[in-house]
């Protein structure tokens, strides 16, 4: 019996082995590597006729999947829609796992098990808002109550707005668990200190956090948690609850993940005694903090200080989740941020527009006898409005208007007010984008506008003309011509820098020039100008998005310097002129003067002593017919072409026209980005560039002709940080 006993103990083992080793065998439903969908039925036009390789056509970039092939019903964009359903099959192992992305919309983008002819499962993508990413994400059913019965995949496009696709790939039944996510995690977290940060991974799959307090939302955003280790720590200011009690919610979380558990509490943000001396942290242009910046908005200047708004990611390295972010400076050189001046809310995320002093509180937000500042925002949700929020307190808090909004959706691409006091009317005066979708012989377009719109009180607002060709970002000023207050002229200028000089009766611009060229360079966009600069002053001063990445680190894209505008006679009319804000002189650290003399071919190098991170270089110089002047600035070639009249850098060639026969050129170098300027600042060439850490020197040499140099010196630069 014995004997017997120990046998069926080893043949029960076997089996059991045998059994584990079948289940460790997953059946392959589809992994969309064919050269088409097989014996999957399709309806519709979103799917195609076969799997996609990738990315399709104006989509943000599609990763996560397995192999060349996935499902991607972003054939002909988000307005295109169908279905996608498999032929029957046997459910034989415990769990079918798969990758998705893509919208977030049960029953419009989702996958579906029918078990006769009735949705028993459904899955989404991750997304509904802007922004988001295209990832695929592993998620998985458990399917043990349904074994050995027959069941048919559906993949559904219903939707035909924004995220109005789905992604899949890799369907397999299996007996290991997929790491299935738990659906509307919680932790609640008793306030007590200022930020609550939390864990992000670059990469990860976004997910949607809500912060609610007595089951209201009161912040939202996606986010990339870290299930594990983060990369860096995004954080929320908390101090209004301090006290509370908050509830976070994350709408999909691993059921192994360590996110929530993860987020922590302090006084100051995780990282702070590191702040503005990370290794790409730019130390001559400001960056956020924490997460992406790009277009500044509602540049104003009141009491004293120079508020600097801006389009602000804190949770991201990415674009989304747009805020208006805030930093304040009284010198426009040193940068103070605060905390984020606009968050999104039920109208959308809050994207770019302006800010004005309404010094006769024609808005009437004004107490006290002060005027408010106010700021004129898009609220890009579905309808997409122009919105006011209004300070009374300099800047530190935003109230926004009860009557939101003030300038209803005129068509879906409205967006960007740029908004100014017209003195002669006695009226403000918006610009705004507009674009028309049209289509033309078959063939889809978007025509461009700026919309002039005119108000008593900011909150009244009629359309009074438009323009056509200028892209999004609107900015609108008035300039002296060499500086003659006699002879002014008007300027449109668009995201891209392209402007048109022109007269303005309040109402209707009328261009006289055609559409400009603007900067020269690239990783330039979407500049506005300070508004309520003193009249002592007098200057047009701008600031521009600086499109130069900071790889690794937890913040991402720069602004660049405050630079001075103003319009100039040309014998083609009068021009835009960029130079660097005055303000800069005050971070000269260190100077090496070269002053004035003759430089030759061959001659040793000027500036041999020079030497240093944070790098301004300045020449003056008349060349001879056959000149090139070339300038090595920290490894990053510049130089300049008379016969050619161009400027290149970094292999990137300008225009630059001698001026009565002399060049003066400006060369600012950060950590991230160079900013050029030439032919007395008619070409401006902003550069995005890391140059070595170890490339420190400046040399500056010529060939054919000699050059006279009456100027030339390499300054030293402190850190606006420091």
């Amino acid at each position: 019996m014995k004997t017997i006993a120990v046998f069926s103990r080893c043949f029960t083992v076997l089996l059991l082995g045998c059994t584990l080793l079948r289940a460790a065998e997953d059946i392959v439903i589809a992994d969309f590597e064919g050269a088409n969908y097989g014996e999957w039925r399709i309806t519709g036009e979103a799917f195609g006729s076969a799997p996609a390789r990738g990315t399709l056509p104006r989509q943000m970039k599609v990763d996560g999947f397995l192999g060349n092939g996935l499902v991607n019903s972003f054939a002909g964009g988000d307005k295109s829609t169908g279905t996608l359903t498999s032929p029957s099959f046997k459910i034989e192992r415990r769990y079918l796992s798969f990758l998705i992305g893509g919208g977030g919309y049960s029953n419009e983008t989702c996958m579906n098990l029918l078990l006769d002819g009735k949705v028993a499962r459904t899955a989404t993508g991750p997304n509904t808002q802007s922004g988001g990413s295209e990832r695929l994400q592993a998620a998985g059913w458990d399917m043990s109550e349904f074994l050995g019965r027959e069941a048919i995949i559906e993949i559904v496009d219903k939707r035909t707005g924004g995220w109005g696709h789905i992604n899949v790939d890799q369907i397999l039944q299996t007996d290991r668990k997929p790491p299935i996510e738990q659906r509307d995690a919680t932790r609640e977290i008793a306030i007590n200190q200022r930020y609550l940060h939390f864990p992000v991974k670059h990469g990860a799959a976004k997910k949607k956090v809500q912060v609610l307090r007595g089951g209201a939302v009161e912040r939202f955003f996606d986010v990339e948690l870290a299930d594990t280790e983060p990369d860096w720590w995004a954080f929320l200011d908390v101090s209004a609850w301090r006290g509370e009690k908050l509830v976070v919610k994350v709408n999909t979380l691993r059921e192994d993940s360590r996110a929530l558990a993860s987020i922590s509490q302090s006084d100051e943000i995780n990282g702070a005694a590191n702040l503005y001396q990370e290794p790409l942290r730019p130390q001559l242009h400001f960056s956020a903090r924490r997460g992406w910046n790009n277009d500044p908005n509602g540049l104003v200047f009141y009491q004293g200080e120079y508020h600097l708004f801006f389009q602000h990611n804190p949770y991201g390295w990415d674009w989304g989740n747009m805020h208006w972010g805030h930093a304040v400076s009284r010198d426009l050189t040193h940068w103070e941020e605060r905390a984020e001046a606009l968050y999104p809310d039920a109208m959308g995320p809050m994207f770019s527009g302006s800010a004005i002093v309404d010094w006769k509180n024609t808005s009437g937000f004004g107490t006290n006898g002060e005027p408010p500042m106010v700021s004129i925002y898009t609220a890009a949700g579905n309808p997409t409005v122009q919105c006011l929020a209004y300070s009374t307190d300099h800047g530190r808090t935003f109230t926004k208007y009860a009557g939101n909004p003030v300038v209803k959706q005129i068509t879906g691409g409205n967006r960007d007010p740029k908004v100014l006091w017209h003195e002669p009317t006695k009226r403000w005066a918006m610009t705004l984008y507009v674009g028309f979708d049209e289509n033309k012989d078959g063939k889809r377009s978007t025509r461009h506008t700026i919309h002039f719109l005119t108000s008593p009180n900011l909150k009244e607002w009629t359309v009074t003309s438009q323009i056509d060709g200028l892209f999004e970002c609107p900015d609108f000023f008035e300039l002296p011509v060499d500086g003659d207050a006699k002879n002014k002229k008007w300027v449109l200028t668009a995201a891209s820098s392209e402007y048109l000089v022109g007269s303005f009766d309040g109402a209707k611009f009328t261009a006289e020039t055609p559409k400009l060229p603007g900067h020269r360079g690239k990783g330039f966009y979407a500049a506005q100008t300070f508004s309520d600069i003193p009249s002592n002053d007098g200057r047009r001063i701008q600031i521009g998005w600086l499109q130069a990445p900071s790889p690794g680190m937890s913040f991402n894209q720069a602004m660049t310097v405050p630079l001075e505008l103003t319009l100039r006679s040309t014998p083609d009319g009068p021009r835009l002129v960029w130079q660097p804000g005055n303000e800069l002189a005050r971070l000269r650290a260190k100077s090496y003067e070269a002053g004035s003399f003759v430089l030759k071919p061959n001659d040793a190098n000027p500036l041999a002593k020079a030497h240093g991170e944070l790098l301004e270089l300045q020449a003056e110089f008349e060349p001879g017919v056959d000149s090139e002047i070339r300038f090595n600035v920290r490894g990053v070639p510049i130089s300049y072409s008379a016969a050619k009249q161009e400027l290149t850098v970094n292999g990137h060639r300008s225009p630059a026209p001698l001026r009565g026969g002399q060049q003066r050129i400006t060369v600012l170098a950060d950590r991230t980005a160079f900013e050029v300027f030439a032919s007395d600042g008619l070409t401006y060439v902003p550069m995005p560039v890391i140059p070595k850490r170890d490339a420190l020197d400046v040399e500056a040499s010529v060939t054919g002709t000699p050059v006279k140099f009456s100027k030339l010196a390499a300054h030293e630069l402190n850190s606006i940080w420091k």
